[in-house]
């Protein structure tokens, strides 16, 4: 009997530790508990009593006027543009020389002063172009091979994006005498005086309509188109009269003109001018219409060598019953500003 009391007391001693601890855990923790949330209370700030002050200020617009100081800057409407070229050949042969050849020098001018105005609608477009060569051969003397004075004016009013009216004064004659040589053996030779400045010489005067798409390109459809033909030199008179009649100085025509202008940069260094004209007079036959195409074409070797060829093919029975042509191809210098 002594055994199971001691084994219930046993038992109960175990219960009452258990119960008393479970006492002490449940008191720490309310202890805890009570402890933290007094610390957080403390750490609060009162945003309120610790914000810092602030005065709201309203928002105020107002117009300002600030001075600006405007670039003395020009529109410039004029664009000027000089070319010179110069070409020169030279050719000797000794005595003895097996094959032969003929002691020989040639120079060649070319000068260009193009100047344009542009201030819409208005253009202002002229172009001066002096061209002159003079070869000499030994046993032949001094004879020309090139020469030409075109002086060309061109006022024209905008109409619309690619159509202009236009009015245009254009003047074309030659510096020096011209001669045809007949050769009569034996180095011989017989001149006939074919021309002279202002034999023939040309004045036209053109309005119409003109076409102008791009830059480079412009076409003139000369509607009204009067023309004056002169031969001021009886010398001249006597070989060819150039269709103005026996005993007669001036010739006036009236027609319809068309001129094609192109001038554009085929690649970086070459570059092609050309113009082509079309005068087709009223109240005379189609045989008497004149077509001329004149045509430059240079390479630029570098900065002031180059090479050009130029042409000119011009079909005018008043002067030759056929087609007529020259061709020349210059090395030389060519200086262009700017």
């Amino acid at each position: 009997m002594l055994k199971p009391r001691l084994g219930l007391l046993l038992l109960a001693l175990i219960a009452c530790s258990i119960s008393v601890s479970a006492q002490q855990t449940d008191s720490l923790k309310k202890d805890t508990i009570k402890i933290d949330t007094a610390q957080i209370n403390k750490l609060r700030i009162d945003s309120r009593r610790n914000a810092i002050p602030t005065r709201a200020r309203a928002i105020q617009i107002q117009r300002e006027q600030i001075p600006v100081t405007l670039m003395d800057y020009k529109i410039n409407y004029w664009k000027k543009t000089v070319l010179f070229g110069l070409n020169f050949s030279q050719s000797a042969f000794t005595n003895n020389y097996s094959a032969g050849g003929v002691n020989s020098v040639a120079l060649g001018t070319n000068f260009i002063y193009h100047t344009e105005y542009n201030k819409a609608p208005f253009s202002y477009v002229s172009e001066l172009n002096l061209t002159y060569g003079v070869a000499k051969n030994k046993g032949q003397g001094k004879r020309k091979t090139n020469d030409r004075i075109y002086f060309d004016n061109k006022l024209a009013s905008q109409l619309s994006k690619h159509w202009y009216f236009f009015g245009a004064l254009t003047f074309e004659s030659q510096f020096d005498k011209g001669f045809n040589y007949t050769d009569l053996g034996g180095g011989k030779f017989a001149a006939q005086q074919i021309s002279n400045f202002m034999a023939p010489g040309y004045l036209t005067e053109s309005i119409g309509f003109e076409y102008k798409p791009t830059g480079y390109f412009d076409l003139r459809l000369g509607t009204g188109t009067a023309r004056q033909t002169f031969v001021l030199d009886d010398s001249v008179r006597k070989s060819n009269d150039y269709g103005v009649g026996p005993n007669h100085t001036v010739k006036n025509d009236l027609a319809f003109q068309i001129v094609g202008l192109f001038d554009k940069d085929l690649m970086k260094n070459v570059h092609l001018n050309a113009r082509y004209a079309l005068f087709i007079p009223y109240g005379e036959s189609p045989k008497f219409i004149t077509h001329r195409l004149d045509a430059v074409l240079s390479a630029r070797v570098n900065r002031l060598v180059n090479v050009t060829i130029n042409g000119t093919l011009l079909y005018d029975r008043h002067t030759a019953s056929a087609a007529q042509g020259t061709e020349g191809l210059a090395l030389g210098i060519l200086y262009r500003f700017p």
